[in-house]
């Protein structure tokens, strides 16, 4: 099991998806706040479908505080900045795989914080992330 997190998202529809994702494969969904939407959200419990009741969600007030909750643990941070790609990487089961809200991506200071465990998905030509 991973645990995915993501930092101040903002798009509800996207978090549902994710959610759903979580669901299906028993990652534990860590959502940082501040969030760009409410739990109670109507579009986020669209797109968990019925899934929303099997997905474990913890919630955070800083990315501080949650690597403060897991001090041993191992983040990877996902961005399009990153010099190495997913596939370099040595994931473990417990691993934390974080991603930044989809206007911004995350914050230069923690990329530069952790830029060892930086890592990019590959993309083809005009693509976004």
């Amino acid at each position: 099991m991973f645990h995915v997190v993501l930092v101040e998202p903002e798009i509800p529809q996207n978090a549902g998806n994710i959610a759903r994702t979580c669901a299906a494969t028993g990652c534990v969904l860590h959502l940082v706040r501040p969030l760009g939407f409410e739990v109670t959200d109507k579009y986020l419990k669209r797109a968990g479908l019925d899934y929303w009741h099997l997905v474990d969600v913890r919630y955070h007030d800083s990315f501080e505080e949650l690597e403060q909750e897991y001090p041993e643990a191992k983040f990877y941070f996902f961005t399009t900045k990153a010099r190495k790609v997913y596939a370099e990487a040595q994931f473990r089961e417990g691993d934390f795989l974080v991603f930044g809200k989809e206007t911004r991506g995350l914050d230069e200071e923690l990329l530069v914080k952790h830029a060892e465990t930086c890592l990019r998905i590959p993309m083809i030509g005009e693509s976004r992330s």
